[in-house]
């Protein structure tokens, strides 16, 4: 890769990025994310009743719940349906919860309008090619680090922490950050 050593650039604790991709962090009124390999590690455990187990990181939490309590919007769309995401996900503040969704972008265009808002508003975070229609067509498109390579492509962000690992942490934090309102996410209760 090739870096233009006179673009300015920003430094954040997840290292420098351009001005420019700072002032989409900034643009953004609605994080979108997918569930299972964002918020999780991707890994599916079954019980022997058939019961299914996530693994969600607390700091992925505290990132989520820092930017739902200063009063922005959150929502998840994800193929897999489960009663734990659900639980997790209000618990965090997220009131546009969307599971077992097989067409993403359908689900999406009608969150917007609920919101009004539009595509220059949102960013949105993925791990796998069903994700690569909302990256590519929302402000802000952001691959986490174990993505898919086409995704990380596809992507204007690539998080430095893996996916269920301190993913959303980092993109809220960004989020935050670019807005000057991170400091005040010092108080939020997991």
């Amino acid at each position: 890769m090739i870096h233009n050593r006179t673009a300015k650039t920003v430094n954040t604790w997840y290292g420098d990025i351009s001005e420019d991709l700072f002032q989409q962090f900034a643009k953004t009124q609605l994080l979108v994310l997918d569930v299972d390999g964002v918020f999780s590690d991707g890994r599916i455990y079954l019980g022997n009743q058939g019961e299914e187990l996530k693994a969600f990181h607390t700091r992925d939490g505290f990132g989520l719940k820092a930017w739902t309590d200063a009063g922005y919007p959150a929502a998840v769309i994800t193929g897999r349906k489960s009663a734990i995401v659900e639980r997790r996900m209000k618990h965090l503040g997220v009131s546009h919860i969307y599971q077992g969704v097989t067409n993403k972008v359908e689900v999406y265009e009608q969150l917007l309008e609920t919101l009004q808002l539009n595509d220059s508003q949102v960013a949105y975070v993925g791990d796998d090619v069903p994700d690569l229609n909302l990256i590519n067509r929302v402000n802000l498109g952001i691959a986490v680090h174990d993505a898919h390579p086409s995704v990380q492509i596809a992507a204007q962000y690539v998080t430095r922490c893996q996916g269920g690992f301190g993913a959303v942490r980092e993109v809220c934090d960004l989020l935050l950050l670019s807005r000057g309102e991170l400091a005040s996410a010092e108080g939020v209760s997991l």
